[in-house]
């Protein structure tokens, strides 16, 4: 039986090596049922599965590889409120009063992570507190009227830190101050993923690894919907998709409306624990609000873990490692000549409008997609909404339907490039402006 120490080209990072051991789950064999298939065992499918367990169904995940390898397992691991677009775009789209339901159940997805990593004894290195950090004099403007925002419209308060502040917290001249939550925080993203695989599986889930999902059969009434395999067929109720970014082709629909971008995160050698300290003096996460942005936090065990670098063409940018270190030292120049052990990437999905994407295809077909970045705490939530909507209680996912969503413009053929060229200028606007 494989393990998720094995090497894996797609899982060379940091967090694969400190993993906690995993037991590979059989693969799908032959016709099976239950009362909802799940489509990803990431944490989208995983929080689901476990939520649908918790209520007494009969749930089965299906995983094209191993539970975490993708974007969970591989993420900033950066867990905040809200969603992956500003909370006034999302009250522009529904108003004010839904805006806020959907901002406080955001709240809720972070507060869900910490219950799960309580409730089953996750141990995922949990740290307390996130900052949004300005570099130019309008993105000072900008944080301090979120702020405003949050506060007056969202009764949700934050710490304005002036530079000084934020220089003696974040050893970095390139900031201008910080907007400080100390309500998020910062995780292991892959054993926080593997911790929800373990709640599942005790609460009766099945999970099958190695079973790419090729085909989904709708149903038409007297037939039930299923997901089909190379090895095997799964009947059920219910289907949830959740592949996200690695999926295409299942559900054309949704395939249009979600785009795969290339992030890219480097881990330093180890520090120690009084120079980690002297650059992250509190241990939180920091995050830039540039549209290509940098974003870095310790690791448990003392390293920086910096990540940025976007690719939106789906092609790995080149010079990778170099590129990261010119990036990292930017940021703390004091770390020039610090090598990065690991360097790793993967796909994240996202929205056209950048807000969450979930509802139903059909009555019985319920997907989750569009994080756009904000997975760790979102996806939890997802799962509870799909779980709630499944079992007869749909008004969240109701709302959640609600946000207007388009495809990408340009078709299969162009839309690619359309976006390379359409980041291209947010990218020059940061460097300008």
């Amino acid at each position: 039986m494989g393990t998720i120490r094995d090497r894996d080209a797609a899982l060379d990072s940091w967090y694969a090596t400190t993993a906690m051991p995993w037991s590979a789950q059989p693969r799908l064999e032959g016709r099976r049922r239950v009362d909802v298939a799940v489509l990803g065992g990431g944490l989208a499918g995983l929080s689901a599965a476990l939520e649908l367990a918790q209520r007494g169904l009969r749930v089965a995940v299906l995983e094209a590889h191993r539970v975490g390898w993708g974007a969970s397992g591989r993420s900033g691991g950066q867990a905040i409120f809200g969603y992956g677009c500003d909370q006034s775009k999302i009250t522009a789209m529904v108003g004010l009063a839904d805006s806020r339901k959907l901002f406080a159940w955001s709240v809720e997805g972070v507060e869900l992570v910490r219950q799960r990593i309580a409730t089953h004894a996750i141990d995922c290195d949990w740290r307390d507190g996130h900052a949004h950090v300005p570099i130019k004099p309008r993105q000072v403007d900008e944080l301090q009227a979120w702020q405003r925002d949050l506060e007056d419209n969202f009764d949700y308060p934050t710490e304005w830190w002036e530079r000084e502040r934020s220089r003696a917290e974040i050893a970095s001249d390139r900031y201008l101050g910080a907007l400080f939550d100390p309500k998020s925080g910062h995780l292991h993203p892959l054993n926080y993923t593997l911790g929800l695989a373990r709640a599942a599986l005790a609460a009766g889930v099945q999970i099958h690894e190695q079973s790419a999902v090729t085909q989904l059969l709708r149903g038409d009434g007297a037939t039930r919907p299923m997901l089909r395999t190379a090895h095997g067929e799964l009947e059920a109720d219910f289907i949830v998709l959740a592949g996200n970014a690695y999926v295409q082709g299942i559900a054309p629909e949704l395939d249009s409306r979600i785009m795969p971008v290339g992030t890219y995160i480097g881990a330093t050698e180890p520090l120690g624990a009084e120079r980690m300290q002297g650059l992250i003096r509190n241990g939180i996460a920091v995050a830039d609000i540039n549209w290509a942005l940098d974003y870095f936090r310790p690791s448990a065990d003392h390293r920086l873990l910096f990540g940025g670098r976007a690719s939106y063409s789906t092609l790995q940018p080149l010079n990778l490692r170099a590129t990261m270190i010119q990036r990292m030292t930017r940021v703390f120049p004091q770390l020039k000549g610090v090598r990065l052990d690991h360097v790793w990437g993967g796909y994240v999905d996202i929205s056209l409008n950048r807000a969450p994407h979930w509802g139903r295809i059909t009555p019985n077909i319920y997907f989750v997609q569009g994080f756009s970045g904000h997975g760790i705490a979102s996806t939890g939530l997802a799962g509870r909404v799909i779980a709630e909507a499944i079992t007869a209680q749909s008004h969240r996912l109701d709302l959640f339907a609600k946000i207007p969503h388009h495809p990408f413009p340009g078709g299969r053929t162009l839309r690619t490039p359309l976006l390379v060229a359409a980041m291209a200028w947010y990218k020059l606007r940061d460097a300008l402006w």
